[in-house]
């Protein structure tokens, strides 16, 4: 089958890429800016703010799946409208969509565990506009899926793994807070069971992240352990103390999808512990 990855060029969708190249599926993928690293069927430019844009798209590929995997920020037309336009367009075509969310969608006050069934509630513009989104892609595709994940790892190249090698070289200001808690997913585990749900008929709110609750500087322990790096280099600060907004504990809580799935979700004890023992050399 065609699978159209939406946001091709990031690190979630070079993996979409790569894993459905390597399933056999002819696969597009799109870009905003420039293209990744990655290497589909296909590439064409997508400017999610346009209108006609998604249309167009869509009638030129005639995918049987489109997964959004784009990135834009607090970006109000990208993250939240562009969505919604992608989501209208593939329901009037019938095409399986499967939509990528954000535990940014939550705060983390007042509770921290948050299931499928947790009501929004966020704290950020980009939170805000990922919350926004959600509602309208199931509100006019209702058979589409949203997938809400949290931190995505691996390969040393997602952007908390060069933040660590950037902090502790002293490269960049900046410190990595004690008191914001996720649940780390590695990039392959997520890019496997959004594919996995691509293909099956599940359909609403689907929660992907991985086992193990830590907070910023924790996950970055075990990244710097991992790489070689000392971790006693890592500069640390309470998110509470800061000036700058965001959720506080917020874990995911990924039991019922994980139920219905092959691929394991792992925590990042396990997954970064394992590449460690895989390789010892450090990403560039």
């Amino acid at each position: 089958m065609t699978i159209l990855v939406v946001g091709g060029s990031g690190f979630l969708g070079c993996e979409l890429v790569r894993q459905a190249r390597a399933a056999g599926h002819a696969t597009v993928a799109t870009y905003a800016t420039g293209r990744g690293t990655a290497s589909p069927s296909a590439w064409r430019h997508l400017d999610l703010r346009d209108a006609g844009s998604s249309d167009a798209l869509m009638a030129e590929v005639n995918p049987r799946v489109v997964i959004n995997a784009s990135s834009g920020g607090a970006d109000w037309a990208v993250t939240a409208e562009g969505p919604l336009r992608l989501a209208t367009v593939a329901a009037k075509r019938g095409t399986r969509m499967v939509h990528v969310s954000t535990d940014a969608v939550f705060s983390g006050v007042g509770r921290v565990h948050y299931d499928e069934s947790a009501f929004p509630d966020p704290v950020t513009p980009y939170g805000a506009a990922k919350a926004a989104a959600e509602t309208g892609v199931l509100a006019v595709h209702p058979n589409a899926v949203v997938a809400r994940t949290s931190l995505i790892v691996g390969h040393g190249r997602s952007v908390h793994e060069l933040l660590v090698h950037q902090l502790i070289a002293g490269t960049v200001d900046g410190a990595l807070f004690t008191d914001d808690i996720r649940c780390p997913v590695h990039v392959s585990d997520l890019a496997a069971a959004l594919l996995e749900l691509a293909s099956s008929d599940a359909t609403g709110m689907r929660h992907l992240a991985g086992s193990d609750a830590l907070s910023r500087y924790e996950l970055g322990v075990l990244i710097a352990k991992r790489d070689g790096l000392d971790a006693s280099r890592l500069p640390k600060a309470l998110r509470a103390d800061s000036v700058v907004p965001g959720p506080l504990d917020v874990r995911l809580d990924s039991q019922a999808t994980q139920r219905q799935l092959r691929t394991a979700l792992r925590g990042a004890r396990q997954f970064l512990k394992a590449a460690g023992q895989a390789s010892s050399a450090a990403p560039a």
